[in-house]
């Protein structure tokens, strides 16, 4: 079984850069994620956008990924042109700031993590079907609630 520490951390990998799948102006989409909830304003939510699930489970790049300062209770980033199609976002909130979702000996993650539709982790993390969401051509919006 994978570890749910190892399977977040590498599908977030080392160096994260904004990034987003390219499509044709007319046929974009806009998607803005907000994390909310961050109970302690240290450190930085750490989060890949995957466009479909060879991406979502690592074997695949990421359509976008981004680092944002925990600064407030809730904090956004939007991806512009994007192609319009299911998408499922991986994060965590990385407390201590060595860019590692932190786990004890066991594998268990020490620092608090979520998947897009608020989907429940057990015993790994969710699957595709659980945590994908359809994005549309124009503004699109994604909460997530994280700590």
């Amino acid at each position: 079984m994978i570890r749910l520490t190892t399977f977040i951390t590498a599908a977030l990998g080392v160096a994260l850069a904004i990034s987003a799948a390219p499509a044709r102006a007319q046929d974009t989409a806009t998607l803005t994620v907000t994390f909310e909830g961050i109970k302690t304003q240290k450190g930085a939510v750490m989060f890949v956008l995957s466009a479909g699930e060879a991406a979502y489970d690592g074997k695949a790049p990421p359509a976008g990924q981004a680092i944002l300062p925990a600064t407030a209770a809730s904090v956004s980033q939007t991806f512009a042109g994007l192609a319009p199609g299911r998408y499922g976002i991986k994060a965590f909130h990385d407390l201590d700031g060595d860019g590692k979702m932190g786990s004890n000996p066991f594998g268990m993650p020490t620092e608090p993590f979520a998947f897009s539709n608020n989907a429940p982790a057990s015993m790994g993390p969710p699957g595709w079907g659980a945590a994908s969401f359809e994005v549309k051509a124009g503004d699109n919006t994604h909460v997530i609630t994280i700590d």
